[in-house]
């Protein structure tokens, strides 16, 4: 049957065209974004994944960031301490000097007044030792956030550096070593004080041991999460070409067999002349 008001082939070709035309711009879409998931249209529960592996590599990122930055601030406090047994063992010398029965008033006084130093020097370091705007010997422990963005993987780590000073936190006495002081009582607290510095900086290296494992498997995490985000959201590219070469196909043959419908319709003008 011929009719002119309605054309069922030029309706289909019209649909099939539309829905090619549709495709087409999805492929092209993934191609200027690079993910085959551009909304929730396209895959809802592969975005809700790639969403929740995303929000998990920016906590991990973040928290290897946190670990980072203690293990620095942690060195800083090592570096200063190291100083800090440098300065005692001179000291030693000292008491050890000073506490010879042989010495004259003055050397005793001269031998005092290096001591002073020294103790002036370690409450400097104490004070003055600072990391990236904070004190790095505070009474306040060190605390270091790390976790996926779940309650699960959350973990905090603290480490207690303290405050340094060298009458409260090492025990030492100013003017111990001038004439009439204690030199050998002096020596022995001494000895002790290097003790505690040496006690505090294994403390402080065993932590920086677990920052720095924590820092690393969390780096591990990242690359492993992030090859899954991929596998979810990222548009295969080779596969996706083709695809577009297979529209624009499409696409082509689609207008062509459209406009053979328009030239039927077209025809049955001719039987009216």
């Amino acid at each position: 049957m011929i009719s002119v008001l309605n054309s069922v082939s030029q309706l289909g070709a019209e649909n099939a065209l539309s829905s090619t035309q549709a495709s087409l711009q999805k492929t092209l879409q993934q191609l200027s974004t690079g993910l085959k998931i551009n909304s929730g249209s396209d895959d809802a529960a592969g975005l809700s994944i790639a969403s929740g592996l995303g929000a998990s590599i920016s906590a991990l990122t973040q928290s290897s960031q946190n670990a980072s930055n203690s293990v620095g601030l942690l060195q800083t406090a090592d570096g200063a301490l190291s100083q800090v047994t440098s300065l005692l063992n001179r000291a030693v010398t000292l008491a050890t000097e000073a506490a010879n029965g042989g010495l004259t008033s003055a050397q005793s006084d001269a031998a005092n007044t290096e001591y002073n130093s020294i103790l002036g020097e370690i409450d400097a370091i104490g004070a003055n030792t600072n990391f990236n705007g904070s004190q790095v010997f505070s009474a306040t422990a060190l605390s270091t956030f790390t976790g996926d963005g779940t309650a699960a993987g959350d973990a905090t780590t603290s480490t207690s550096i303290g405050s340094l000073t060298s009458a409260t936190t090492l025990s030492l006495t100013k003017d111990a070593l001038k004439a009439g002081g204690t030199p050998q009582t002096e020596l022995e607290a001494i000895t002790t004080a290097i003790d505690t510095v040496s006690s505090l900086r294994g403390t402080i290296g065993a932590s920086v041991n677990q920052l720095t494992a924590d820092s690393n498997v969390e780096n591990t995490q990242v690359t492993n999460l992030t090859s899954a985000q991929n596998n979810v959201q990222n548009a295969d590219i080779s596969s996706t070409v083709a695809k577009m070469t297979q529209y624009n196909v499409l696409e082509q043959t689609g207008m062509a067999a459209l406009s053979q419908s328009n030239q039927a319709q077209q025809a049955v003008l001719k039987l009216l002349q």
